[in-house]
């Protein structure tokens, strides 16, 4: 202790001027008492000494720890090495910096702070053994690794819960989504780029690439003259089971890119691949996944609550590799079950508007991604075709040289309709059917949903399966032979 007495120390003040740090400097303007600061002589803002120790000691339980004042073992053995010039010296920060540059005040106020806390954390047993406490004199302080062990554990009876427990409805999994993705579009990256972005119209991300797989010559011509049906999102009966959604839930899965558009619905030899462009016709809210790899978390170690953010901001940065890693087939039907609870939780419960996912394709390397529009934000706008119109669709000709591949659409539409008198009389006796508001409802398979995407017809294309390229690495099998005795290693 210094020459002050404990009590003394304990009575000191300090202002929010005398403290760099921001955040608390922001929290004694705010909630500090008006008085004559020990440090600068002037009346502002204070908080006692005694609660300034305070603050930095919560700050240190959970952003700092005390170095050991031991060499490790690898540090011995340098020690011990006369061919080294090695000289150990003890990690971190002397205590009183450490205090000093975390809070950044005066050097003699964090003595202050140094010696309070000092005071409070030692014992007789300790001092009677030569062990070093918490704050002594001679202790050093280093910052913590941020580590997101307890979030990866969350993960782990998140996964489990959904596989083995509560699959429809299980609070453990909302709440531990809730406690990821609330606020996440206030995140920013280190470029400071959000996590949550436009698509649409006056946006990069304005139109998407999706392909359908045809083994049958009459349901790619089907596609051909109506890519709005047959190449949108499917219909709920039909709708397969997805990585981000469940069966029987329509969502639409594209790409940025046609070729990943065609790798991602993995083709077989032989058939064929209709791939069309989809335009976002109206604003689109998208998570990118990618993003978030590169989160950011700003905050003060003096706000209790950072050191939850930090580790949360720690696992989202593992959390696109999580749901995005590939999946064997026979898998699938387990090992979706998480992302496509995450993907049902952003759609209808999250505190966030989020109309989609973007995230990294699993099945083509370098920049290319997939994005999934959830059910709300799924419907592809019916084209214009007049009433009466008759499409053909062909897939090629006989030539004299033989077959001859040619994809064409033809639109027959009908002649415009004769002009009807504006005062012809209406037949005497019959209702108003147009005129009745009470017998015009919507039909019953009516889409309530606002249409997202507009198809571009001249962008269907047909491709070839003619082979599939296999990126791999390659390890050798290495076998030996050896005759059995009693050193035979099984």
């Amino acid at each position: 202790m210094h020459s002050v007495d404990s009590d003394d120390l304990e009575a000191k003040r300090i202002c929010y001027a005398c403290i760099g740090e921001q955040y608390l400097s922001d929290e004694v303007r705010a909630k500090g008492k008006r008085a004559k600061c020990s440090y600068c002589d002037k009346t502002r803002r204070t908080f006692s000494l005694d609660k300034m120790a305070e603050r930095v000691a919560t700050a240190f339980e959970q952003h700092y720890y005390r170095t050991s004042d031991q060499p490790n073992d690898y540090e011995y053995m340098l020690q011990r090495d006369k061919e080294l010039s090695y000289e150990w010296n003890r990690h971190g920060d002397d205590v009183v910096y450490a205090i000093q540059n975390a809070a950044e005040i005066p050097e003699d106020a964090a003595q202050d702070v140094q010696s309070i806390l000092e005071e409070e954390h030692s014992d007789f047993d300790s001092a009677a053994m030569g062990e070093e406490t918490e704050f002594a004199s001679d202790s050093y302080y280093k910052e913590k690794k941020v580590s997101d062990d307890a979030w990866r554990e969350e993960w782990y009876r998140f996964e489990n819960s959904l596989k083995t427990e509560a699959r429809f409805f299980s609070r453990t999994a909302a709440t531990h989504l809730a406690a990821i993705f609330d606020g996440v579009d206030a995140l920013r990256t280190r470029q400071g780029q959000p996590l949550v972005v436009d698509a649409g119209p006056g946006t990069p991300f304005h139109t998407l690439s999706r392909a359908r797989v045809f083994q049958s010559e009459d349901k790619l011509e089907a596609a051909m003259c109506r890519p709005d049906l047959q190449l949108g999102s499917p219909p709920a009966l039909v709708a397969a089971a997805g990585r981000m959604n469940a069966r029987g839930i329509s969502v639409f899965y594209g790409a940025n890119d046609p070729k990943a558009a065609i790798a991602e619905v993995r083709p077989p030899v032989g058939s064929k691949v209709a791939v069309a462009q989809f335009e976002i016709i109206r604003k689109l809210r998208l998570l990118d996944l990618t993003a978030l790899k590169n989160v950011q978390m700003r905050g003060s170690i003096f706000d209790v609550d950072f050191a939850r953010r930090l580790e949360r901001a720690q696992f989202l940065k593992s959390l696109s590799n999580r749901i995005t890693q590939p999946v064997m087939p026979d898998d699938e039907p387990f090992e979706y079950l998480a992302t496509q609870a995450i993907a049902d939780f952003l759609a209808t419960e999250s505190s966030v508007p989020i109309d989609g996912i973007i995230f990294p394709s699993v099945q083509v390397a370098g920049d290319v991604l997939n994005v999934v529009l959830f059910h709300k934000a799924a419907r592809v706008e019916a084209m214009e075709i007049p009433s009466g119109t008759e499409i053909r669709a062909r897939t090629g000709q006989s030539t004299a040289e033989g077959w001859e591949v040619d994809y064409s659409v033809f639109e027959e539409v009908p002649p415009p309709p004769p002009k009807v008198d504006e005062e012809k009389e209406k037949s005497p006796g019959w209702p108003d059917f147009d005129a009745m508001p009470a017998l015009a409802g919507e039909r019953v398979d009516s889409d309530p949903r606002e249409p997202s995407l507009r198809v571009m017809p001249d962008s269907v294309s047909v491709h070839h399966v003619e082979g599939v390229v296999f990126k791999t690495d390659e390890y050798q099998v290495r076998r030996s032979r050896w005759e059995k005795d009693d050193r035979s290693p099984f």
